[in-house]
């Protein structure tokens, strides 16, 4: 049984530029007092960490007791898995494409999940 702590590995081609960049990633999830659970994608690399966040809310569902790890939902949009490397790989290089991997941050993941998701389903 694969270890939930293990950080994953993703390498993004440098697009021309040579260098070839590494991503470790895991998957968490927060609870808090004060809103709805969290799921959270923390991308390792270059010395930062991003850190996607999907907070639940109405109709945006995460791992609450009837879903399974690391399913992020969206109504009508899809259930990505976030434990799967290809989903991963998809929310890396569309993040990476819009400049937000460039610093460590906090970012709302859901604002990447449909550019994300109508990928994966045009992939197939």
């Amino acid at each position: 049984m694969r270890s939930e702590r293990r950080l994953g590995r993703v390498v993004v081609d440098g697009s021309g530029a040579g260098e070839a960049a590494v991503h470790l990633w895991s998957v968490r999830h927060r609870h808090s007092t004060e809103g709805p659970c969290q799921e959270v994608l923390a991308l390792h690399g270059d010395g930062r960490t991003t850190r996607l966040v999907f907070r639940g809310g109405e109709g945006r569902s995460v791992p609450d007791g009837f879903l399974h790890s690391g399913c992020v939902a969206v109504r009508g949009q899809g259930t990505p898995n976030l434990h799967e490397p290809g989903v991963v790989r998809a929310f890396v290089d569309e993040a990476a494409r819009r400049g937000l991997l460039a610093g460590a941050a906090e970012l709302d993941g859901w604002e990447l999940f449909p550019a994300v998701a109508a990928g994966r389903a045009a992939d197939g």
